[in-house]
């Protein structure tokens, strides 16, 4: 495993590396976000040349994983590039001044490889345990996945949609997805994560793999996803509205009003 974890850790760090000196030289930072979904596809792809021979629970990670990883660049890509820097960048560009460069590479790009190492570790360690057995673990972390997929997915979908009706500019999304959850898609994110971690102590017994899991869901409700977003709107009164009677994150019927 320790040769695997290392050879994982340099691919992850020269690919950061890469969207570092991209961002740099097009001065947006927010490209970082591109690459966020798709690293976890690269490494994945490039661990499996590095180990060679996997057994079918890696193969279904490893698909599961790169399904993921494409949709959100995907949407990504086509929601952000060649739009302005995101809000969360910009605002950092302006506090950081003559210092944008060493602050964005240690803050955006170096953080991020570290985050990443950290939330793959579950699935790249599975990689590397041979014959895993193909249990109802697997089948319920599966669903787990599905379930989180959905939420992201169709919650992004259902935003896109309801921002591209020019009537609903400076509005705010209640319908769909979003009357039961304010984050719908970070809530799938992190449900996803989870569904991986079910198959992987499913099928390997290793516990310190709940690591993976827990980073990113305590990351999307604590640090760079609900907060940055709920602190964006917390002036806006038909959102403080809506987030009297809607759940924050995890999934419930609205409070009556």
């Amino acid at each position: 495993m320790s040769g695997l974890l290392w050879f994982s850790w340099l691919v992850i760090f020269l690919y950061f590396m890469g969207f570092f000196i991209l961002g740099t030289a097009v001065k947006n930072n927010a490209v970082v976000d591109f690459g966020w979904g798709l690293g976890f596809v690269v490494v994945g792809w490039a661990s499996l040349f590095y180990y060679g021979n996997l057994d079918a629970v890696s193969w279904l990670l490893l698909a599961l994983v790169s399904i993921w990883g494409i949709r959100l660049f995907y949407h990504l890509y086509r929601r952000n590039w060649g739009k302005p820097e995101d809000f969360r960048y910009a605002n950092w560009r302006k506090e950081w001044g003559k210092w944008v460069i060493p602050r964005a590479f240690l803050q955006v790009y170096v953080l991020q490889a570290v985050f990443m190492a950290v939330v793959s570790y579950a699935y790249l360690y599975a990689m590397t345990v041979a014959d895993k057995p193909v249990n109802l673990w697997v089948v319920v972390g599966a669903i787990v996945w599905i379930t989180g997929f959905y939420f992201e997915s169709v919650g992004d979908k259902q935003l896109e949609n309801f921002k591209k009706d020019p009537a609903n500019k400076g509005h705010i999304i209640k319908t769909g997805l979003w009357k039961y959850t304010r984050h719908p898609n970070y809530f799938g994110e992190a449900t996803m994560w989870w569904g991986i971690f079910i198959i992987v102590i499913g099928t390997t017994g290793f516990w310190p793999t709940i690591i993976s899991s827990a980073v990113i869901t305590y990351l999307l409700m604590f640090v760079s996803g609900v907060p940055m977003l709920e602190k964006k709107y917390e002036n806006n009164p038909e959102f403080q509205a809506y987030a009297a009677v809607t759940s924050k994150f995890f999934p419930w019927f609205p409070k009556k009003a």
